[in-house]
């Protein structure tokens, strides 16, 4: 399947060094989690990158046959990537940020929005160079 091209940003400006940033979010699902509704998920997911001044470009997702979800956003800044197991009552999101996006505010909207449990949040940074 072809891919889709990405709105240049910066047209005719040499690329800077951009800081790239995995957030990983492990968390447990309430009762209140609007994690079931596909549509509920991916416009909460929406507004929180929104709200982190990201920019959506596709989103995807799959419902497997035990409820358990998988929704990815393509951003322009990366993607974020939501797993849900419903028998585990657990979620991970998973926020690669390679751009100008507040990821830190973009996980606690998910977190807020989701209305999730414990979560427990790690960062790592990416993209050096390896022995570096």
């Amino acid at each position: 399947m072809p891919g889709k091209l990405a709105p240049a940003r910066h047209a005719g400006l040499p690329p800077a060094p951009v800081r790239k940033l995995l957030w990983a979010v492990d968390a447990a699902l309430t009762p209140a989690s609007p994690v079931s509704d596909i549509a509920e998920l991916t416009d909460a997911a929406t507004a929180a990158v929104r709200a982190g001044d990201g920019h959506v470009l596709s989103t995807d997702h799959v419902i497997f046959p035990n409820g358990a979800v998988t929704l990815v956003l393509i951003l322009a800044e990366s993607h974020l990537a939501i797993h849900t197991w419903p028998e585990e009552n657990l979620i991970a999101l998973d926020l690669f940020s390679c751009g100008a996006i507040a990821a830190d505010r973009v996980v606690a909207e998910l977190v807020s929005s989701l209305r999730l449990a414990g979560p427990q949040v790690r960062q790592m940074e990416r993209g050096g160079a390896p022995g570096r």
